[in-house]
């Protein structure tokens, strides 16, 4: 390691307090450290961001819908006038368990009790050429990206003469039958019959497919039968192609080659089928299962260590309710740190801790303007009622007042007129060879 990172991450408070380290500023991490505001103990939450993302609504960013500045808030504004919380952004390498010392690219930092909550990360299946020509959407960047892609193409498309090329810049491709593959097909589909044909009235959106191939033999799989088959019923009338047990093998950028279907032809391929837990150095592979997960007790404790605790996608809790582990969903990793947050308490005032048990509050999935499903534990119901719900529900759950107006305001005007205002081409800025350099050198420390 540097001389960098084998110093200490300067100017950290000094303080007598047990040193909670949150590691990760997802919903997770997030919902821990505000639950410890004026707790016992000092708490250093630590992001590779600044800011806090609204996972579900990316696919909205994706599609023009919504700014990323309305998905997105400051951590450091959520910590103002918190003299127990403070917030760094630093990238996590590696953890010292014997040492209890948390590495990072800032420095390094000891501590009393280390929360891992760093989520996770697109899985591409060991699949090189599907990671380096498929477009993921597990930031806000890369929604923003996927949204400056789509536009590109169809700026790209008007120029070309040739209408076999012309159809792969239009053609869009999602990978992945989950909520955010469904969410992002009816998004894309409603931009295509609506709004783009107003934009580009030279081009013949006829000629656009936006087609969505789940592996398996159903959309929605973790949500209820009846879910899953309005949701295609909603898909097929606003025009998406659905392939089921339909496994990508290959993409090299224009041809996607589906085990036993056709070739597809596409510029532009969203990948939406898995995840994997983040990782970082100094974790034993006894502590994990095949897929990276930690394995934690009932109190979200990693194994064979007393000093750390694993909250959220990150981490596997086998009980007889979930032989394999909780689902990856937001509710999971909130319902955890929340009963995380309260056993640090009841531990820094001798009292008994609880063990985790997850309720399931239900799940959700929109699929296009007035159109949603909603699975609840004591009803299940789809149509217009239920994309009322969907939409306060994830209104309620942002994070600010102020990105709740914004958002309300924004969907009020895209029902009204059905005219999203965000088509903007907003390219990165140019990155000077000298910036280059500082770059990639800062990257090899």
């Amino acid at each position: 390691m540097t001389s960098k990172v084998n110093q200490p991450i300067p100017n950290l408070p000094v303080s007598n307090r047990p040193k909670l380290v949150i590691l990760g500023g997802g919903f997770a991490g997030l919902k821990l450290a505000r639950k410890m505001i004026n707790s016992e103990y000092q708490v250093i939450l630590l992001d590779k961001n600044n800011y806090h993302q609204f996972q579900p609504l990316f696919y909205q960013v994706a599609t023009a819908a919504l700014e990323p500045s309305a998905i997105s808030f400051p951590l450091r504004k959520i910590f103002h006038h918190t003299p127990n919380v403070t917030f760094r952004m630093a990238e996590a390498l590696e953890v010292d368990q014997e040492n209890k010392r948390l590495f990072t690219n800032a420095g390094y930092i000891d501590y009393d009790i280390l929360v891992l909550a760093m989520g996770a990360d697109t899985n591409y299946f060991g699949m090189k050429n599907i990671m380096e020509n498929s477009i993921p959407m597990k930031t806000v960047s890369e929604a923003l990206y996927i949204r400056n892609r789509i536009i590109s193409n169809y700026e790209k498309a008007i120029n070309t003469e040739n209408l076999e090329d012309r159809r792969a810049m239009m053609n869009v491709v999602i990978v992945g039958g989950g909520p955010t593959g469904v969410e992002l097909a009816g998004a894309i589909a409603e931009l295509r019959n609506n709004v783009f044909p107003k934009d580009y009235p030279e081009l013949n959106f006829k000629n656009m497919r936006v087609v969505l191939a789940e592996a398996g033999p159903k959309l929605l799989a973790g949500m209820s039968k009846e879910a899953s088959e309005k949701a295609v019923v909603y898909l097929d009338k606003l025009g998406v192609e659905i392939m089921v047990n339909a496994a990508v093998e290959d993409y090299d950028g224009l041809t996607i080659k589906i085990k036993d279907h056709e070739s597809l032809h596409t510029k532009t391929l969203l990948w939406a089928a898995g995840v994997k837990p983040n990782h970082i150095k100094g974790l034993r592979e006894d502590q994990m299962i095949r897929n990276g997960r930690l394995i934690v007790n009932q109190y979200n404790q990693l194994k064979d260590n007393e000093g750390i605790y694993v909250v959220g996608d990150l981490c596997v809790l086998e009980d007889g309710d979930y032989p394999r582990g909780h689902p990856q969903v937001a509710q999971v990793a909130i319902q955890q740190a929340d009963n995380l947050a309260d056993n640090l308490k009841a531990m820094a005032d001798n009292r008994p801790i609880k063990i985790f048990k997850y309720k399931d509050l239900g799940s959700m999935a929109t699929v296009g303007r007035k159109l949603a499903v909603v699975d609840l534990p004591f009803i299940k119901f789809q149509g217009f009622i239920a994309w009322i719900t969907w939409l306060f529900v994830h209104l309620m759950a942002i994070v600010g007042v102020k990105n709740r107006i914004f958002i309300f305001l924004d969907w009020a005007w895209n029902y009204l007129s059905f005219d999203p205002a965000l088509r903007l081409l907003i390219r990165p800025r140019y990155v000077k060879p000298k910036e280059q350099e500082d770059l990639v050198e800062e990257k090899s420390e």
